[in-house]
């Protein structure tokens, strides 16, 4: 009898098991594509250990959401060609990341796009949605299951919700290669737990503490890695170079074929051959050159705001301040807040901001549905998570740290 799946040791799920239509797509170039893409873009330069890829995280969402589907399937309310829709939009969520995962996501959204607009091209346009439809399913609706654009809402938040796999595997995985041990959270219980309530998916009441501790995970993976200063200070520097570079390498105006030929590598690469005839180009090789040697970018002022929210104009207008405060370049100021969107897992505006609890009361399903930034450990952490930092080489820092105390010492 042949074989029709494969199991594939994985550090976070022991085994995770790929059925041939799913390694079709999975050994495609497309796909294989991911290997060469980081989880976290520069947390390598302060985790050493952090050089997982967006194609282990695929896999990984891809089974979470078999549990989740799993789970819903055994209490009647989803079918068998669901939790296959589900594999597939797990696979294939993140196939349209870029270069650095969310750090070249603020270059896209200078054209309006997003990786998630890429990625409905890729499914839609190439041969990944060819082998899904050879295999008897719709690219169409696994598309926008996938980016959380279906009519099934409980679905979507299966992929891309608070309580989805994508976030599930990720704390892990990030968690499991950083060493940085804070995401302990209990994925079987939280998938387990799941059902569904007016389209829309609902948690057995009896695990609100594990969804707790999944947002404190959050919280903690939040303060000790994707907003840790050093990291963030690589990743402010590669955005500088593309930006700087962005025009001469086309970064945002290529077509898809272009598009799949990137890398973080390959990018780097560009960035360190950059021809030197202009200023702007000559400063984008010099960062790019800076980050490769990590010599990086120093943190020389950091604020949490509790009720001031930055706008990118906002940012701009200190920006300015600061140079004409401290005398120095404003080319060489860089200022950083914590709700921009190449930070991973800040929350999107598809992630629902409402848990829906159910419990059985003399054999009556109950529902209650509550704001997440109710729940009162979510609330109480939540207000730590608004921070504004200034950036500069080494050898300002004095000038711009104290420009910045000055301008921005009583911002709250």
């Amino acid at each position: 009898m042949k074989k029709t799946h494969i199991d594939i040791i994985d550090p976070i799920h022991d085994f995770v098991r790929v059925y041939d239509s799913e390694l079709k797509i999975i050994d495609t170039p497309i796909f294989q594509r991911l290997r060469r893409i980081r989880q976290l873009s520069s947390a390598h330069l302060i985790y050493p250990g952090a050089q997982h890829t967006r194609f282990e995280h695929s896999l990984g969402v891809m089974h979470i959401a078999s549990m989740a589907g799993h789970a819903l399937y055994e209490k009647g309310l989803i079918s068998v060609d669901d939790i296959q829709n589900l594999r597939f939009a797990g696979l294939l969520h993140d196939i349209g990341h870029g270069p650095f995962s969310h750090i070249f996501e603020e270059l896209l959204q200078k054209k309006r796009h997003s990786h998630e607009d890429i990625g409905k091209e890729i499914i839609l346009k190439t041969m990944i949605g060819d082998l899904i439809s050879k295999n008897g399913y719709d690219k169409r609706f696994i598309t926008k299951m996938a980016f959380g654009d279906s009519k099934f809402q409980f679905l979507n938040e299966i992929i891309s919700g608070a309580l989805s796999a994508d976030i599930m595997d990720y704390l892990l995985r990030d968690g499991h290669f950083t060493g940085a041990e804070h995401a302990k959270i209990d994925h079987n219980r939280l998938t387990f737990s799941l059902d569904v309530y007016k389209n829309k998916l609902a948690l057995d009441k009896s695990a609100l503490v594990n969804f707790e501790t999944m947002m404190i995970s959050r919280y903690q993976m939040f303060k000790a890695v994707y907003f840790h200063k050093t990291v963030r200070a690589g990743e402010v520097m590669l955005l500088e170079s593309m930006n700087l570079a962005e025009e001469e390498l086309e970064l945002t105006s290529m077509n898809l074929d272009d598009y799949l030929k990137l890398s973080d590598e390959v990018i780097l690469s560009k960035l360190l051959s950059l021809p030197e005839h202009n200023s702007k180009l000559k400063t984008a090789k010099k960062i790019a050159t800076d980050y490769q040697n990590r010599n990086l970018f120093k943190p020389v002022f950091e604020l949490a705001l509790t009720g001031t929210t930055i706008t990118k104009k906002r940012m701009r207008d200190i920006r300015e301040e600061l140079s004409k405060n401290s005398k120095v370049d404003i080319n060489e100021i860089f200022v950083d807040s914590s709700n921009t969107s190449s930070i991973p897992l800040s929350p999107s505006k598809k992630e629902s901001k409402s848990i829906i609890l159910l419990e059985v009361d003399n054999n009556k399903p109950k529902a209650k549905e509550i704001q997440i930034s109710n729940i009162q450990l979510v609330s109480v952490m939540s207000g730590f998570m608004k921070i504004l930092r200034v950036y500069t080489p080494a050898k300002n820092r004095k000038k711009v740290e104290m420009a910045a105390k000055s301008i921005l010492g009583d911002l709250k």
